[in-house]
């Protein structure tokens, strides 16, 4: 009798095992996907990401850790999307949010893979609450745009709000590099004489730059290696810092970024894997840096990652996520 009982035993211990595993993988796909995330913003008690999708993608959150599906920001895109891109199909890129002087200005990329015939299109809204009926996204157009004649590739807007009131925009993949340019406070869109495209960064492959302002130095976030591979992705983030926003941004060895520095801030461990697409929110009285990753559990799958800033006493940004 007393094999029957270990076989019994060895039994209902690998189906308990293989229940625990169901479980786990059960709420691992529970987890809402993230591409490309937005910076957190929060209207009333609900913070809302935008991030890559057909449409633009939202999620909203009470707490920001549990997060639901909201409606894609366009259910019809603009005309100018396919004569940018005629093979266009409404599947945008990166998207970043800011709230300025009552409105918020949602800015994504309109690209092809590969191709440096881009833009960055502006949306604005009264409210991100669905249910308002002053809820609506309105078209505002191309704030600037990229073609095979261009040095850049016009995509992967990030939104910077200066302290003297200036407003400006980061962005960049591949080619030239990372570039800024001065947007005009009151409208959002392009600045009407100030119009310099300043290059801030370059690497061999380098997109999705963010900027953030401590103590004094501006702090300019880039990812370096490659994206979109599920585990196989080589997403890294790298950092260097300016007193001007306009640069040049030094690494913590004094390397410059135009030129291929950049300190190493986070890479992929464990079962984060290829961090990237940062941005950054005060909340709670940090500082706090959110990103996507791919989940190794959860066969790569894009999710959202955040953790609070840390400062060395030498003033640079360490990882402990």
């Amino acid at each position: 009798m007393q094999p029957c009982r270990t076989t019994l035993s060895v039994v209902f211990l690998a189906f308990s095992l293989y229940a625990h595993v169901a479980a786990q993988e059960a709420e691992l796909l529970k987890v809402p996907r993230f591409h490309d995330p937005s910076t957190p913003i929060r209207h009333g008690d609900t913070w809302w990401i935008f991030s890559t999708g057909n449409g633009i993608l939202s999620r909203f959150s009470q707490d920001l850790k549990t997060w639901s599906e909201g409606e894609p920001v366009f259910q019809e895109c603009p005309a100018w999307h396919r004569e940018l891109l005629p093979a266009q199909k409404g599947h945008l890129w990166a998207p970043d949010i800011i709230h300025r002087n009552g409105t918020y200005h949602l800015y994504y990329s309109v690209s092809g893979w590969g191709k440096n015939t881009s833009a960055i299109g502006l949306v604005t809204n009264q409210t991100l609450d669905p249910k308002d009926p002053d809820f609506r996204w309105k078209d505002r157009g191309i704030v600037i745009r990229s073609t095979p004649e261009d040095a850049y590739n016009a995509i992967d807007p990030h939104l910077f709000a200066d302290e003297d009131g200036s407003l400006w925009m980061s962005f960049g993949s591949f080619w030239k590099g990372i570039q800024l340019i001065e947007l005009d406070p009151a409208t959002g869109n392009r600045h009407p004489t100030r119009r310099e495209v300043r290059q801030l960064a370059w690497s061999e492959s380098i997109e999705a730059p963010a900027i953030l302002k401590h103590e004094g130095h501006y702090y300019l976030f880039v990812n370096w290696g490659l994206c979109c591979r599920g585990i196989k992705s080589t997403y890294e983030i790298r950092v260097g810092r300016s007193r001007k926003i306009t640069g040049p941004f030094l690494d913590a060895d004094g390397n410059d970024l135009s030129t291929g520095g950049g300190t190493l801030y986070m890479k992929s461990e464990g079962d984060k894997i290829g961090p990237g697409h940062p941005s950054f929110m005060e909340h709670d009285g940090k500082t706090h840096l959110f990103f996507h990753y791919y989940h190794r559990q959860r066969n790569g799958s894009p999710t959202l990652g955040d953790t609070p800033l840390r400062w060395n006493k030498e003033g640079w940004p360490e990882n402990e996520a």
